[in-house]
């Protein structure tokens, strides 16, 4: 497993585990065959409402608390709301600390939202604090009203949308850009794209491995989602091979500079670039 640092000092593994839209009954199943097949890196949220399990599949494993970075995300707005709604996430799923904690997406109580994130920092409950689905002026917004910057922005990134207007507003922001859909979820014929297929039998990998490769090797923090047992261990499988710089450009030119979900609207001004 390769590491990205964030802004704190906090190490984080550069692909995760994502839980979106998995039903609670095969959450936990799902999240200890992660562990178990060597994530250490899992993404929940409270919107998702499988908090409880991802934290059972936690308590349950073997492996040392601090050996796995947990992400989990804020519905709530304002700072009342947001401080209960943390505390009682924690509570859900049995954990003592969240390893990182992020606003889902913006609301219209953003800087009282991020401010009860602030002090669950302070107070030891979270490692680490960020955003999910802001835009540059609303990151800004937020940096420009804070005592803490946000270690990460989770956004929708992948080979269409490689988001490189917010991947250099990220970086100078000192800000780890994290991909969520990194495999388009399925909206597109990715997958199939004569060139990633090229690619990808040029190093004996399946084309998801060839992109979650890519935007790793871009520095972007991948959190693919599977229920397939098959994709959940292949998924993982990246960190033994390297795209070479003609192979990076080439990917980098199948950039649409469009969202496969054109959710929230405010991230399409992010496209002109």
């Amino acid at each position: 497993m390769e590491y990205f640092e964030l802004n704190n000092g906090v190490k984080v593994p550069k692909l995760g585990f994502g839980t979106y839209q998995m039903p609670n009954s095969i959450t936990e199943k799902n999240v200890t065959k992660a562990l178990d097949l060597g994530y250490r890196n899992i993404d929940t949220a409270q919107n998702y409402g499988n908090e409880k399990e991802v934290g059972a599949a936690i308590n349950k494993s073997s492996i040392s608390r601090d050996q796995i970075f947990v992400t989990s995300k804020v519905q709530t707005s304002g700072f009342n709301d947001t401080k209960r709604g943390i505390d009682e996430s924690l509570h859900t799923a049995q954990l003592d600390y969240f390893d990182l904690m992020i606003i889902h997406w913006p609301t219209i109580h953003d800087e009282e939202t991020y401010h009860a994130l602030e002090a669950a920092y302070k107070a030891g409950k979270v490692r680490a604090i960020g955003l999910s689905n802001f835009n540059s002026q609303q990151t800004q917004a937020i940096i420009n009203q804070s005592d803490v910057i946000p270690a990460v922005n989770q956004i929708e990134t992948h080979i269409y949308w490689q988001q490189k207007k917010m991947h250099t507003y990220l970086n100078e922001q000192h800000i780890l850009h994290e991909a969520w859909a990194p495999l388009g979820e399925g909206r597109t014929n990715m997958l199939q794209d004569p060139l990633l297929k090229n690619i990808a039998a040029n190093h004996q990998k399946s084309v998801a491995q060839t992109i979650l490769r890519f935007l790793t090797q871009e520095d972007i923090m991948v959190i693919p989602k599977s229920t397939n047992p098959e994709h959940i261990a292949t998924n993982l499988d990246i960190f033994d091979f390297q795209l070479n710089a003609d192979e990076i450009n080439e990917i980098r030119n199948l950039d649409h500079k469009a969202s496969t979900t054109y959710w929230p609207s405010s991230m399409q001004e992010e496209a002109n670039y």
